[in-house]
């Protein structure tokens, strides 16, 4: 005759069940002392930083100095994005990557602003992407940059684009845009390297760049007329539909006869 399996009484249950839990909660602390421990351990403070990129404009002493401070906690505890944010503060720094390296450095890759242009008269400039940026203007190598101003910073893209496309326009006139205005009524300026001023007037980009097209091919040959070159203009009106308003230096607007009967 089968006996009946034996259940083991209630406390003996309870037992179990708080030996198991104390086990796992022994091991929670023991995970969370661990860690601690490695969190505090000074293998795994900071070390170094190696940076990597763009640094034509930016040296170790401006990245002590501005970031250094910024950098709280160690290898696995320090906040990357705020890594990121500290770097990209620094000036002439446009973007940072910051990644880290066992056991207690970091890695940072940095894209540095490409100036283009000034912006304005405040001594900011646009870069390559259309963005306005502060940053000393000295720092700048080669030859001086044109000047682009506009409305407000969200339209320096559209500026820089419009110049962009005007240049090569007077190149072959061995003339150059040094700067280029785009006022809050939607008109455009320009003054050449010479300090020759055009009136663009307003319009589409298309618009306004078939406007400049026509006045760089036609110049020479108006100039010839009054035995001038291209660089005497020292201002054009191309605001017309059919032609342009011109004058150059030491080319009067008055009439010979009527000059002379005046006399």
């Amino acid at each position: 005759m089968a006996t009946a399996a034996m259940q083991p009484p209630v406390d003996v249950k309870l037992m179990n069940g708080t030996a198991s839990v104390l086990f796992v909660a022994f091991g929670v602390l023991l995970a969370a002392a661990l860690g601690g421990w490695v969190l505090r351990h000074p293998v795994f403070s900071l070390g170094g930083i190696s940076v990597l990129g763009d640094t034509a404009h930016t040296s170790p002493a401006q990245l002590r100095a501005n970031v250094a401070p910024q950098l709280r906690g160690s290898f696995f505890t320090l906040d990357l994005a705020a890594a990121r944010r500290a770097f990209e503060a620094v000036p002439w720094v446009r973007q940072a990557v910051v990644r880290r390296e066992f056991p207690n450095r970091l890695k940072v890759v940095l894209e540095e602003h490409k100036a283009v242009a000034l912006w304005g008269d405040e001594g900011r400039m646009v870069n390559s992407h259309g963005e306005v940026f502060e940053a000393n203007a000295g720092d700048v190598e080669g030859d001086d940059l044109p000047t682009l101003q506009g409305p407000d910073e969200a339209s320096a893209p559209q500026v820089l684009a419009m110049w962009q496309a005007l240049g090569p326009l007077f190149e072959p006139l061995d003339l150059a845009v040094a700067t280029l205005a785009l006022t809050g009524r939607g008109s455009w300026q320009a003054t050449l390297d010479t300090g020759a001023v055009l009136e663009l007037g307003r319009g589409e980009p298309v618009e306004v760049q078939a406007r400049a097209q026509r006045f760089a091919r036609t110049l020479t040959q108006a100039a010839s007329r009054y035995g001038r070159r291209p660089e005497a203009v020292v201002s054009a009106d191309l605001r017309y539909a059919d032609g342009y308003a011109l004058r150059m230096r030491g080319v009067g607007t008055v009439d010979p006869a009527t000059a002379a009967a005046k006399r």
